[in-house]
């Protein structure tokens, strides 16, 4: 055998790895252009709107058209800023949706806890069972659910409607609080049970410090959801002094004749405040989420 035939010649044939590189090489920046064009067509279906709704808010003779403003004037937000239209409603609106997210908490804390530290062949039946609630229409049980307000004399009450509200919530919150649970180690827990701490009282002291993070995303996303919530309050409550702003909006739509642009305009900033306010309060509380790895060295 000679030299030249015992020597191996490299393959020609090209690898996988050098399949997906050449193919990167050559359709990157093509892909990376129209990705780019993608992004920025979806960035201005949401940037357009609400260029439209701050442009219109100070401007008197708003249309659907985006205009600049010409004179900037607060008159819109004069109009808006009284008892029935704006300062009534945005009141009840916190009152339903503070107390829905509220009891939402407490109740998804309490049903996670379980489903997270205890293991049972009913855990994952129950979490689909969840899992298939967050997915139902509301509008699918709210014909029965209004019947059951009326026997039980809750229709057009506020404890009522905060109730409903809050168990409409629960299902993804629970979902989403059991999730953020398992990323506490166990092993803190079992500390303080070793120092005689009782389960509820690790919960207290332990986990949920840890959680807030996860419990800020949690409050955030079911107060958005609920303070954006129209059907259920549309139904539930029959009085215009009970109304929350989010069924408020819908008188801008036709009650008084012809539609105003700028008077909608700026009270939908003025709806949006609570939900942003609540977000730059607890968004302090988002970063360094679950850094629980230098807790149970040593």
């Amino acid at each position: 055998m000679t030299a030249g035939t015992a020597q191996q010649r490299p393959s020609s044939t090209p690898t996988p790895l050098r399949e997906a590189r050449h193919s990167a090489v050559t359709r990157g920046p093509a892909g990376k252009g129209a990705a780019n064009l993608a992004l920025l067509a979806v960035g201005l279906a949401f940037v357009v709107p609400m260029v439209w709704v701050v442009a219109a808010a100070f401007n008197a003779t708003a249309g659907l058209s985006v205009s600049w403003p010409r004179p900037w004037t607060f008159d819109n937000f004069r109009a808006v800023l009284n008892v029935e239209t704006t300062y009534r409603p945005v009141l009840n609106g916190l009152v339903l949706c503070g107390g829905g997210t509220v009891l939402t908490m407490i109740g998804a804390v309490l049903a996670a806890y379980p489903l997270s530290r205890y293991r049972s062949r009913w855990n994952r039946p129950f979490l689909l069972t969840i899992l298939f609630a967050t997915g139902l229409p509301i509008t699918a049980i709210m014909v029965p659910v209004y019947g059951l307000f009326v026997q039980i004399d809750l229709i057009d009450t506020v404890p009522g409607t905060v109730l409903f509200m809050a168990t409409s919530a629960l299902p993804i919150s629970i979902w989403l609080t059991k999730n953020f649970m398992d990323g506490v180690p166990i092993e803190l827990e079992e500390a303080a049970w070793t120092d005689g701490a009782s389960p509820m009282q690790a919960l207290r002291y332990i986990i949920l410090p840890l959680m807030w993070p996860g419990m800020s995303v949690v409050a955030i996303y079911t107060f958005i959801g609920l303070w954006g919530n129209f059907f259920v309050p549309f139904v539930l409550l029959l009085s215009n002094d009970r109304l929350p702003a989010s069924v408020s909006i819908f008188t801008f739509f036709g009650q008084y004749g012809e539609i105003v642009y700028g008077q909608l305009a700026a009270y939908s900033l003025l709806y949006s405040l609570p939900a942003l306010v609540l977000y730059l309060f607890l968004a302090r509380r988002l970063g360094g989420a679950f850094a629980f790895g230098g807790a149970v060295k040593g």
